[in-house]
């Protein structure tokens, strides 16, 4: 597969990254000639489960999931990144890291890729950015956390407005009080991140739009209607 360095790109993943964001534009410029710039198709893996990593993934364009396969084969979804987020930081710090998840792209999208020795050699120059990371790793934590927290104890309906609120977040666009939303994943990988059935998701969006809290356009469109009934049926 092509790669190329990321110092050519339009718009070089360095300045778009919440961890290089401290560092000076002669710091960015010499990370960028670093790093590699791929492109994935649609539902092309980046990384699969159990596969040796060495490298820090972050997203220049587009959309990836990240998921695993329970025991009982079903996929879980545990994470929908977006332009400027990254994944892979575990095995900057872990050496013999095996990725505990796949990545698959939902859109075409341009990834850039730093290898552990040059991600290494940057953290020995600039402390700034291990903090940075050891952040990031916190708070995905915390999300999978509470994943796991509300797939076991939180009634299907909730756990759907949860989802509803977090795409309106990453993805949605506010007009007039509403948040148009372009859903980075099909109606089945919905349903997989919330751990319900294909039926069941359709069948609850359906009473929420019944509700006038979302409204759905085909399948790849939602209008949050009425965003603070959504989060007061959260309970927030």
């Amino acid at each position: 597969m092509k790669e190329h360095s990321c110092q050519y790109a339009a718009e070089p993943c360095t300045r778009k990254v919440p961890i290089f964001a401290a560092l000076t534009d002669e710091d960015l410029t010499r990370i960028s000639a670093m790093i590699k710039h791929r492109k994935f198709t649609k539902g092309q893996p980046l990384i699969l489960e159990g596969a040796p990593s060495d490298t820090l993934y972050i997203i220049q364009q587009g959309h990836v999931k990240l998921s695993k396969i329970t025991p009982e084969g079903k996929e879980q979804i545990l994470h929908i990144l977006t332009n400027g987020d990254f994944f892979g930081e575990l095995s900057i710090f872990n050496s013999d890291e095996l990725s505990n998840f796949s990545a698959y792209a939902l859109k075409d999208t341009n990834i850039c890729l730093l290898t552990r020795s040059d991600m290494e050699q940057l953290m020995t120059e600039n402390p700034d950015i291990s903090l940075r990371l050891l952040s990031s790793v916190t708070k995905r934590l915390a999300h999978t956390e509470n994943l796991a927290q509300s797939l076991a104890t939180k009634d299907p309906e909730i756990r759907i407005a949860y989802m509803i609120m977090e795409l309106s977040e990453k993805y949605g666009k506010p007009r007039g009080g509403r948040v148009h939303i372009d859903l980075p994943l099909s109606r089945e990988e919905l349903a997989s991140y919330v751990g319900v059935t294909r039926e069941t998701i359709s069948r609850k969006f359906s009473r929420f739009e019944d509700s006038g809290l979302i409204k759905l356009i085909g399948n790849k469109q939602m209008v949050v209607m009425d965003p603070a009934g959504v989060e007061k049926y959260m309970g927030l």
